[in-house]
Formats: C-alpha cells, sequence, structure tokens
C-alpha cells in the first residue's frame, strides 16, 4: 500500500488508498480545490458535512471541527481507519456514516464530491436540501472529465448556484445554496425493471448499477443459479457478491430451496436496494445483508457464490477489483462450494480465476461475455 503526501488547510497528512491498484493516490485535485476553497465560508461552531469522500482527503483535511462524513461506499471507513493511524491526533475529529442511516441537519457547510451519475447527483441534492441550514453553503467538486452530462441542468433543477468558482488542475468547484426540490416529491428516486422469475419488481435507488434494466452480463450468469443452488444440501449459504440490486440473490432466493441467501456491496444505496425488494417481494426470511467492500473477516463461508464483477472503480478501469473479490472468494468458500463469475471476455477471467482456484471451467459464452465456474479441488 503507497503512501504519499498532501497538503490540507489543516496541515499535511499523509495518506494511502487501501484495495486499489498499486501507484493509485488517496486523492485528485478535486479534494484540493475544494479544501482551497472552504477558508471564506468557514466559521467558529459550524456543523460540517463531507459527502462521498474518497479515501479520507476532505474528512481528515478539514478535521477539528466534529466533521459528519457521509459516503455511499463502505470503503471510505477503512480507508479513514488506515488513513487517520498515518495522522496521529485527526482520528477523534469526524463521524461516519452511510446511507441507510444519514446524519441528521442542519449543516452550515457542506462539502460534496460530485458523482459521475446524473440521477445519483439529483437524489444527493435533493436530500442535501433537507439536510442544509436555511443560509448554509454547498461546496460541489469534481474532476470536470467526470461530471455527468447535463450537471449543469441537474444543479439548476435542484439547488441555487451561487458562484462557479474558476477551475484547477481540470478540477471545477461550484459554489450552491439551498433549493427546493426534496426527494420525497422526486419521481425518479427508484427505477428498476421485472423479471418472470421474481414476484415483485426489481427496483433501486440511483447510486446502483443497472438499475433500469438487466446487465447484459447478469443475463448471461442467471440462467445458471438455479441449478447451482439446487445442488446445495438444505441449510447451505449461498452469497450474492456486488450485488447492485439483489437479482442474482434474489433468483436464488426464489428458488425454492431451503438455502440462506446473502447479498454483499460496497455501495450502501445497493444494499437498501435490495432491502427495499425483498420487502416488496419476497420478505427478508433467509436473506442476510452485508454493507461491506468485498468479503469481511466476519463474513461466514459460503456454498455458493454469484459475482458478476465491477471493472471500474471512479474513473479507474482495471481488474484489481476482480482481483480482490475472487482472493476473497476462495477464502469464503465451504468445502466443496463454488464460485459462478460472468465477465467481459476480453478481461481473461480465465487466467484470473486460476490464481485462487485449481478448478475453472467454461460454462456459457456469448460474443461479449463469458460465465466460468471454479472451485478447489482436493483430488
Amino acid at each position: 500500500m503507497t503512501t504519499a503526501r498532501f497538503q490540507a488547510p489543516t496541515g499535511e497528512l499523509c495518506l494511502a488508498r487501501p484495495g486499489g491498484a498499486a501507484g493509485l493516490r488517496a486523492w485528485d485535485a478535486a479534494d484540493e480545490l475544494l479544501l482551497a476553497s472552504v477558508e471564506p465560508y468557514r466559521a467558529t461552531g459550524q456543523r460540517v458535512l463531507v459527502v462521498d469522500d474518497q479515501f479520507g482527503a476532505l474528512t481528515l483535511g478539514l478535521a477539528g471541527q466534529g466533521i459528519h462524513s457521509v459516503a455511499d461506499s463502505a470503503a471510505l471507513a477503512g480507508a479513514l481507519v488506515v488513513n487517520a493511524a498515518l495522522n496521529p491526533g485527526k482520528s477523534e475529529d469526524y463521524f461516519v456514516a452511510d446511507w441507510r442511516s444519514p446524519p441528521s441537519g442542519p449543516f452550515d457547510l457542506v462539502l460534496l464530491r460530485i458523482p459521475r451519475q446524473a440521477g445519483y447527483l439529483a437524489w444527493l441534492l435533493r436530500w442535501l436540501n433537507s439536510v442544509l441550514a436555511e443560509d448554509g453553503v454547498l461546496l460541489a467538486g469534481g474532476m470536470i472529465k467526470h461530471l455527468p452530462d447535463r450537471s449543469t441542468d441537474v444543479f439548476a433543477d435542484a439547488v441555487v448556484t451561487e458562484q462557479v468558482l474558476p477551475a484547477r488542475k481540470k478540477a471545477r468547484v461550484v459554489v450552491c445554496r439551498r433549493g427546493a426540490a426534496r426527494l420525497e416529491s422526486w419521481p425518479e428516486q427508484w427505477r428498476g425493471y421485472r423479471l418472470d422469475a421474481l414476484p415483485g419488481p426489481i427496483e433501486a435507488l440511483p447510486a446502483v448499477f443497472a438499475r433500469d434494466k438487466l446487465d447484459i452480463g447478469t443475463r448471461e450468469l442467471l440462467p445458471w443459479v438455479p441449478g447451482a443452488v439446487g445442488q446445495i444440501t438444505s441449510s447451505g449459504r449461498v452469497l450474492d457478491l456486488a450485488c447492485g440490486n439483489g437479482v442474482l440473490g434474489l433468483t436464488a432466493l426464489a428458488s425454492g430451496q431451503s438455502v440462506d441467501v446473502h447479498f454483499s456491496d460496497v455501495s450502501s444505496q445497493a444494499i437498501a436496494s435490495v432491502e427495499h425488494n425483498l420487502e416488496q417481494s419476497l420478505g427478508r426470511k433467509n436473506a442476510f445483508l452485508w454493507h461491506r467492500d468485498g468479503l469481511a473477516e466476519d463474513m461466514p463461508d459460503f456454498d455458493l457464490i454469484l459475482l458478476n464483477p465491477p471493472f471500474h472503480e471512479r474513473g479507474v478501469v482495471g481488474d484489481h477489483i476482480a482481483l480482490r473479490l475472487f482472493s476473497g472468494a476462495a477464502k469464503h468458500l465451504a468445502p466443496g462450494g463454488r464460485v459462478l463469475v460472468v465477465g467481459n471476455r476480453h478481461l481473461g477471467y480465465h487466467r484470473s480465476l486460476r490464481q485462487y482456484f485449481n478448478r475453472v471451467e467454461q460454462r456459457a459464452a456469448s460474443p461479449k461475455f463469458v460465465v466460468f465456474e471454479a472451485w478447489n479441488s482436493t483430488q
């Protein structure tokens, strides 16, 4: 894990990026510009909120004010533990939450990392309108190349844009005030689709991948799920890893087999979406939810792991996420357990899987995707 020095208004920080590809920094120019833009809006006694900090640069960079930090990603909490330890004196200056239990307002100052998805940005701005103080200030920043399409319109529909600060190092910060738009009157909060095999709709919040329609990779994997679940003995465990809206795990749960189905995702909006979908159709019996960055030590072993691994993280494309998930899956397989994986053909997962499993077999293929079954044989 590589560490590097980061200059914040409160002093120099040593920051690391846990779990990322080698050589990637724990901050970018948007973090630098957001912190550099804070001074005119700071005041003693303010309640300060950081939204979707990546690895702790903003939260620790503002330390000393009892910062509240809320993020969709479970990775932030772990990154803050690592980076607070690298910076003694910062570890008691923040409170961390996610979207399953967000902090309560009002907040006088909010720093927001602008997400890549326009829908998620619209959701965030409407939620912030409910927690921003009447005279509060929102500083929203991001890398220009990663700003979502129509971001100007998204801001205009939700908040009052007061000023667009000069760009620096290809980053941009927008100064905003509270608007009238609210989540409770926004019809786009939940979107989804239906599958014949499931009794209810599959819906998701805006931060969730492929919430509008079934992902084509998942479509290749779905037909293999009922058969794989059927081979598990009674009271076995299935894990939908990197579950998104939970469609794979919901299909396993609807198969009629007496198994426990676990859902795990780094996104708290994904876990909230699975919870929503369970309540709408199948119920919570035999279902377990984990907001985790991969597989954590406190999770049990599984007889079947279903996985459509993401291959991008905050603009970085690569196989580092899949490799970490493959490694965790191998460590959390029960004796005789199997992993069903789908991936883009060009990613070559058959080679990656063989780093962690001694048996890897192709089960299906299309022009773009391949389905593999992997396990560790003792013979």
